[in-house]
C-alpha cells in the first residue's frame, strides 16, 4: 500500500508543500480559513500521518517530555500528572511516564532511556540518588524538574509543598481541639526524602512551640507494609497517642485499615488528620480531616517551568517554589474539653 506523502496532501489541496508543513506546524498566518479547511479535508481524506520522527529531526524537537515517578499511587501523583498532561495537551507535547517505585537503579534506567528518545525535557519526582545524572543534566542546561522534592547541591527547579506549615497546621489544629499526645505516622526516616523530614521537623517544632513533649515513642516511621504491626506496638502501651498525624495518603490507608481491625473509634478514641485530602475524605464515616496540597496548581507549575526552559534555551536561574497547604475540617477530629 502506498504511504500518503505531504506531497500527496498538497496535491489534493491544490497548495503548495511548504503551506501544508505551516499548516501541520500551526504556523497560521496569512492562511486563510478556506485553505486551512482543505489541507484538513485532504489529509482527513487521504488518511494522511505525519512522519514524527523526520519532523524531530527537522525541528530539533521530539515534542515529548518524559514524567519520572517515584510512585504512581499516591494521589499527588496522579493528580499533578493531570495538570502536566493537561498543558501539555495545549502545546501539543507528548508524555512519556515512568514509575520507579523510590528504586534508584530504575530511574537511573528511565533517565537514560528517556534521554536516548531525545525528549525535549524531563519532570522527576527524584529518588535523590542519582546525584552524577541529575549533575549532568544541569551542568548541560538540559530542562529539568523536580518535583515533590528537591535535591541539595542541585540547580534544578523544584516544585513543592510547604512541609513545615503542613505540619504545623495539623498540630496546631489538634491542640487547639484538646488534644496533647499526638503520634506521627511516615514512611521510613531517610535523609534524601526531604518532604519526609521537612513534615517531621515542622511536627516536632510546632509541638514545641505549643509547649507540648516530642514522644519519640510516638513517632511511626517504617516500610508502609509494617505500619499496622508499628501501630499495633504502639497501642499496646500504657499511655496510647490520643491523636495521630499521618503524613501521607499510603500511611493514612494503613492507619484507617488498623483502626478497623482493632475496633478503634474516629474521633471517639482517636483523632485523626493527614495530609493529602484523598477523594474519599468527605464521604468515610466518619469524614477525614486533612490538609490538602495544591497538587494541580503545582502540577501546572512544573509543566510551565519545564516550557519555559525549553523556549529560552539560554541561561536557567534555578527556583525553588513552595505551595501552600489548606487545612480542611471534618469529623475526624472533635472537640475536646
Amino acid at each position: 500500500m502506498k504511504q500518503i506523502t505531504m506531497a500527496d496532501v498538497a496535491k489534493l489541496a491544490n497548495v503548495s508543500k511548504s503551506t501544508v508543513s505551516q499548516y501541520l506546524n500551526k504556523r497560521y498566518d496569512y492562511m486563510s480559513e478556506e485553505t486551512k479547511k482543505r489541507i484538513a479535508k485532504a489529509i482527513d481524506e487521504l488518511g494522511y500521518q505525519p512522519n514524527f520522527i523526520a519532523r524531530s529531526l527537522k525541528q530539533k524537537s521530539t515534542a515529548t517530555i518524559g514524567v519520572i515517578v517515584f510512585n504512581i499511587l499516591h494521589m499527588l501523583t496522579t493528580q499533578v500528572l493531570r495538570a502536566i498532561e493537561d498543558v501539555c495537551q495545549e502545546r501539543d507535547f507528548h508524555v512519556i511516564v515512568c514509575n520507579t517505585d523510590d528504586d534508584p537503579e530504575k530511574e537511573k534506567k528511565y533517565i537514560e532511556m528517556l534521554r536516548a528518545k531525545q525528549v525535549d525535557g524531563l519532570i522527576i519526582f527524584p529518588t535523590g540518588k542519582n546525584l552524577e545524572l541529575y549533575e549532568k543534566m544541569a551542568e548541560e542546561q538540559f530542562p529539568l524538574v523536580f518535583v515533590d522534592r528537591m535535591v541539595p547541591g542541585i540547580p534544578a527547579d523544584a516544585i513543592l509543598l510547604d512541609n513545615h506549615k503542613a505540619a504545623a497546621l495539623a498540630v496546631n489544629h489538634l491542640v487547639e481541639h484538646g488534644y496533647e499526645r499526638i503520634g506521627i505516622v511516615a514512611p521510613p526516616i531517610v535523609p534524601h526524602v526531604i518532604p519526609r523530614l521537612e513534615r517531621i521537623e515542622g511536627f516536632k517544632h510546632a509541638l514545641a512551640e505549643k509547649g507540648l513533649p516530642v514522644m519519640e515513642e510516638y513517632m511511626v516511621g517504617m516500610e508502609i507494609s509494617r505500619i499496622k504491626e508499628g501501630l499495633t506496638q504502639l497501642f499496646s502501651s500504657d499511655c496510647p497517642p490520643e491523636a495521630l498525624f499521618a503524613i501521607n495518603d499510603l500511611t493514612l490507608m494503613e492507619i484507617l485499615n488498623f483502626v478497623k481491625d482493632n475496633n478503634i473509634r474516629i474521633p471517639d478514641d482517636l483523632a485523626l488528620i493527614s495530609i493529602d485530602d484523598v477523594p474519599f475524605s468527605n464521604i468515610y464515616t466518619p469524614t477525614l480531616t486533612t490538609i490538602a496540597q495544591p497538587t494541580f496548581e503545582m502540577g501546572k507549575k512544573a509543566a510551565e517551568r519545564l516550557f519555559m526552559q525549553i523556549d529560552q534555551k539560554n541561561e536557567h536561574h534555578q527556583q525553588i517554589l513552595r505551595f501552600p497547604p489548606t487545612l480542611i475540617q471534618r469529623g475526624s477530629v472533635k472537640q475536646r474539653t
